[in-house]
């Protein structure tokens, strides 16, 4: 069995990864950072037309076709950038929620008590309970004026805490457990992308930066933290391929629970190489590791995680291993 990437898919992930460079660049990334604002809806609409979010719904339907492999490299590459926004609750939303395939609808996701992510700029709400449903229009407004501030580490992921949301909004079809599990291999794979560009990262620094007349990258203290950042990522990249492709909530759970790890260690490690410059707010080692931070908290945290893969070794049946998954 062959689990190389198709000419397709590599073509894929090139086109989005060329759209996000000239689109949200690190230079328009610190911009908005300084701004204080997220990419703005022009980049939205961008990503809707180019099928970011219609990726997965029938071409019947004015999708693309596609499946949850091939979004998840499309979410590698929007976790390399640190693209901000409600980019996961979004694409599930697709085909559902009007406008949220076109990138016309931003969409965010809450569940339980737990705070809800780009509320104020959301045009919809994805309340995932026993069922789907979503809340929108005035609704949605008096939620949100209702909702308190809550500090976050990340400053391009603004939080609230609302008033339980649960049985508010209109019913969806669709079922809130696979949404759930979706949602978080679509978060572990923007933490692969994260990892990914964290190491690239610190592997350049190495290269340039030099001390005692040689590159630090020729120290071996550096040379292992550089390869512990490597192992920590590739088996991380095969546990969230293999979930997209399987669905199974054990896969997803071990798929999430490595990509937190990786995104979150490489950050550390890569934060190390940079030495005294990498706690610097010019440096983006930073902006990695407290996105990472935040991401692990949504969707599936480690202790949730935990819970499915010890009910899967124990031999529990699949309402053991259903991902009860917070976002």
């Amino acid at each position: 069995m062959d689990f190389q990437l198709s000419e397709d898919q590599r073509a894929l992930r090139t086109g989005v990864r060329d759209l996000l460079a000239g689109r949200f660049g690190r230079d328009r990334m610190r911009a908005a950072l300084d701004r204080g604002e997220g990419p703005g809806r022009g980049l939205w609409g961008e990503l809707g037309a180019a099928g970011f979010f219609a990726l997965r719904l029938p071409e019947d339907s004015g999708g693309v076709g596609l499946g949850l492999p091939e979004a998840v490299l499309l979410f590698e590459e929007a976790g390399r950038v640190l693209l901000p926004g409600p980019l996961v609750a979004t694409h599930l939303a697709a085909g559902a929620v009007e406008g949220a395939a076109e990138g016309r609808t931003a969409v965010t996701a809450a569940d339980g008590d737990g705070p809800v992510a780009d509320l104020a700029d959301a045009d919809a709400v994805l309340v995932l309970g026993e069922g789907v449903r979503v809340l929108t229009g005035e609704p949605l407004r008096a939620v949100v004026r209702g909702a308190r501030p809550v500090r976050s580490l990340d400053p391009f992921t603004p939080l609230h805490r609302s008033t339980d949301l649960a049985g508010q909004g209109e019913p969806l079809p669709g079922d809130a457990a696979r949404l759930r599990g979706e949602g978080a291999v679509l978060t572990a794979a923007e933490q692969l992308g994260s990892a990914a560009r964290t190491l690239e990262m610190a592997v350049q620094h190495a290269r340039e930066r030099e001390q005692f007349g040689t590159p630090i990258g020729s120290f071996q203290a550096v040379k292992h933290l550089c390869a512990e950042m490597l192992a920590r990522l590739e088996p991380a990249r095969c546990a969230v391929y293999a979930a997209a492709v399987t669905g199974d909530p054990a896969e997803i759970a071990g798929a999430k629970l490595l990509a937190d790890e990786a995104a979150v260690g490489n950050a550390r490690d890569c934060l190390q190489i940079h030495g005294g410059m990498g706690f610097t707010w010019e440096a983006d080692v930073h902006l990695h590791l407290k996105r990472a931070w935040v991401r692990s908290a949504r969707w599936l945290t480690a202790a949730a995680a935990e819970e499915i893969l010890a009910a899967d070794l124990g031999g529990g049946g699949p309402q053991d291993r259903d991902p009860a998954i917070p976002v």
